[in-house]
């Protein structure tokens, strides 16, 4: 089984709508869990690279991948309180990333 992003971000986002709402404060805490999650990605960085003496080396680059991995799904459960249409939003700002990437190659070639 092959899950995408979006889909099962409006699941998560339609079962936490269920079980507290969908007001202001809802919307906040989801904003909020994003950057619970992109800590834990910061830690677990911290941890690959030993920059805590008292712990040492305590995690891995897939520690790190993991973490980042819930700070891109947190933030697609989030972007389900900010719009009614959270896949057109995200492919229309990915078109306008790969669209700037383009324009930056092309100056470059000059």
């Amino acid at each position: 089984m092959s899950a995408t992003l979006i889909p099962v971000a409006a699941r998560i986002a339609a079962a936490l709508n269920t079980a507290n709402g969908t007001g202001q404060h809802e919307a906040a805490m989801r904003l909020l869990k994003v950057t619970e999650e992109a800590g834990e990605a910061t830690a677990a960085y911290i941890g690959m690279t030993g920059q805590n003496p008292r712990k040492g080396i305590s995690h891995t680059t897939a520690d790190v991948a993991d973490e980042l991995c819930d700070v891109i799904i947190a933030a697609a459960v989030a972007l389900h309180s900010f719009t009614a249409t959270p896949a057109v939003d995200l492919t229309t700002k990915l078109d306008a990333v790969a669209l700037r990437l383009t324009a930056n190659a092309t100056q470059h070639d000059l």
